[in-house]
């Protein structure tokens, strides 16, 4: 599970990165994997399902409804550094807080409990199920990334001048979108919400072997499920017999990561 959810994080925030024009956009600074969380526990709370489908089912609609505010709130503002970390800020917290309601007001002991486990992200409760869905769903978003990665490429040169040489700015821009929501909702259904490697690992990758996404994809997928699978073992050894989340430790390495890449961005 660590893996597979590293590697579709890593290549949501590469075709985020892309299609936004923007180097801080990851999901989980987005607010994407906040209202992932909360559309995963209203399906559990309410009862409207049961099993790994369910809560992924739950979790797309929640992420694609966070996505779609902090879109209708950002305007023509999408390639603005500064709006786009604050809106994905307010709208994560807006659903993250969601997510508290809907926990401590309607769920029971075991409920309200789980809300740590929503809000950090941890691989404690994996189980196979989730893990073949999250592979099922991974797979097919590379597949659909690889077939657009040329058209991604132009995207650096903005949506008139890609327009312009033939690509199909809106769909291809619709596609990406749809993959991310998707493999975001199914990560954060199995394991909650993991931020930061959909930013640190595409800027790392980017760094060593260019830009080029027939590259940079399918290297962000390999390159995150390493990330992750040494993150969570970090958080089982550092304070053995206890383990950390492994949120926590993506958390304490990606923060000083985004600090980096916004100093960086405001210079250029």
């Amino acid at each position: 599970m660590a893996a597979v959810a590293g590697a579709g994080l890593a290549t949501c925030g590469a075709l985020l990165q892309a299609v936004t024009r923007n180097a801080l956009a990851e999901p989980y600074l987005l607010g994407i994997s906040s209202g992932a969380s909360t559309g995963a526990v209203l399906v559990m709370v309410t009862g409207l399902g049961a099993g790994a489908l369910s809560l992924a089912a739950g979790a797309l609609v929640g992420g694609l409804v966070a996505f779609g505010l902090v879109l209708a709130l950002l305007g023509q503002h999408a390639s603005n550094t500064g709006r786009l970390v604050l809106t994905g800020v307010v709208v994560g917290q807006l659903f993250t807080a969601m997510t508290s309601l809907v926990l401590l007001g309607w769920g029971d002991a075991d409920a309200a409990r789980a809300l740590t486990y929503w809000l950090t992200g941890s691989l404690a409760a994996a189980r196979w199920p989730a893990v073949a869905l999250c592979v099922g769903v991974t797979v097919i978003a590379l597949v659909v990334a690889r077939l657009i990665a040329s058209d991604l490429d132009a995207f650096a040169f903005g949506a008139v001048a890609s327009a312009s040489l033939g690509v199909p700015v809106t769909a291809v821009r619709s596609i990406a979108l749809v993959a991310t929501a998707a493999v975001t909702a199914v990560v954060v259904s199995a394991v909650g919400a993991i931020g930061f490697v959909g930013l640190i690992v595409p800027h790392a990758v980017r760094a060593l072997i260019g830009p080029q996404h027939r590259r940079l994809l399918p290297a962000s997928a390999f390159g995150g499920a390493v990330f992750l699978l040494l993150a969570d073992l970090v958080g089982r050894i550092v304070l053995a017999p206890r383990e950390l989340p492994v949120g926590v430790i993506t958390a304490l390495i990606g923060v000083p990561a985004f600090l980096i890449v916004l100093r960086r961005k405001e210079r250029t």
